[in-house]
Parts: C-alpha cells; sequence; structure tokens
C-alpha cells in the first residue's frame, strides 16, 4: 500500500480513535454507568455511556482480526457482544479497564495499517457476515467508531453542556 494511503488512512483512523478516548475521559463519573443518561435513539438494551464505548472498542478490536472465529478480545471482556440474544456484560466496565482496551485496540490499528498491502485491501475480508473487501472493512469500521463517538459527544453536550474539541488528525493537539 502506497505510503501516502497508508498514513493518510493511519492519521484519520487514529484521529476517530482519538475522538472516542476524549469522550471516555471527558465523561463525569456520575453519567459514566448511569443508565438512564444515553442517547435516546439507542436500544432499550444500551445500558449507559460505558457501554457505548465498550461496543464501539468490541467491533473496533473484532474487525482488526485476521478472522471472526479466531477472535479474543482481552480479560476482562469475552465474546457475549456477538452473542445474537443481545448479552450484556454482568456488570458496568470502569473507565480505566475501557480506556487499557482503548489503547489495544489503538496497538492493534497501527499494526494492521502498518501491515496493510495492496492485495490485503483488496481480499475479502475474515468476517463473512460483512461481505467487505479489506479497503471497505477499515473504512466501514472507521465510521462505525466516529459514529459511536459522535454519540457520546452528543450525550455530554446535552448532559454537562461540553465536549471535547474536534480532532483533525491522530496526535492533533487542539490549540496546541
Amino acid at each position: 500500500m502506497e505510503t501516502f494511503w497508508k498514513t493518510t488512512i493511519r492519521q484519520q483512523f487514529g484521529a476517530a480513535v482519538d475522538m472516542l478516548e476524549n469522550a471516555m475521559r471527558d465523561c463525569p463519573d456520575e453519567l459514566w454507568s448511569d443508565p438512564t443518561k444515553r442517547p435516546q435513539w439507542i436500544s432499550k438494551n444500551v445500558v449507559g455511556f460505558w457501554y457505548v464505548a465498550f461496543h464501539t472498542l468490541f467491533f473496533l478490536d473484532y474487525s482488526l482480526s485476521e478472522s471472526a472465529e479466531d477472535f479474543t478480545p482481552p480479560a476482562p471482556f469475552t465474546r457475549d457482544e456477538l452473542d445474537p440474544a443481545g448479552l450484556l456484560p454482568d456488570r458496568a466496565y470502569t473507565r480505566a479497564e475501557l480506556l487499557d482496551y482503548l489503547d489495544h485496540c489503538r496497538k492493534k490499528c497501527h499494526a494492521v495499517l502498518d501491515a496493510m498491502t495492496d492485495e490485503k485491501l483488496r481480499q475479502r475480508c475474515g468476517i463473512k457476515w460483512l461481505d467487505l473487501t479489506g479497503a471497505e472493512l477499515l473504512l466501514y469500521i472507521m465510521r462505525h467508531v466516529q459514529h459511536h463517538a459522535a454519540q457520546l459527544n452528543l450525550l455530554l453536550r446535552q448532559t454537562i453542556d461540553s465536549a471535547p474539541p474536534w480532532i483533525r488528525r491522530e496526535g492533533h493537539k487542539p490549540n496546541g
């Protein structure tokens, strides 16, 4: 994969992950696990801010895996998020646990992008139910992260009248 495109995709993917991280860090403790405070258009199964962050990270990790069958999230997380019955975790994950998971996902994303080739971009991804090429999968999962980061930022804005600043590219510090 051409260096220009690899760098561009990495910076934009990283910016999406940075936006998610900023929302997670800026979330007040009282909002983090409050099941009554969730985006109103989201399923009633969603049990709060922490769950949207978890769901986003879980599917980022899953989608960056070589195959769906070989995917195993790091402890304390399980594959229950894939269960068709909509199983929820037995407890709210802490901010520290999810920030560690975010770090795991960021490193995995960097490794996947560093190893990306034109051939891999054209091949079907390892998640058969998505039926996407490797290139399409990268854009699909980046949009998924952006979608939920935006939901969390909107929830912050509606709840505490504040939200993290926009990130142009990975590592960008606004006003810095």
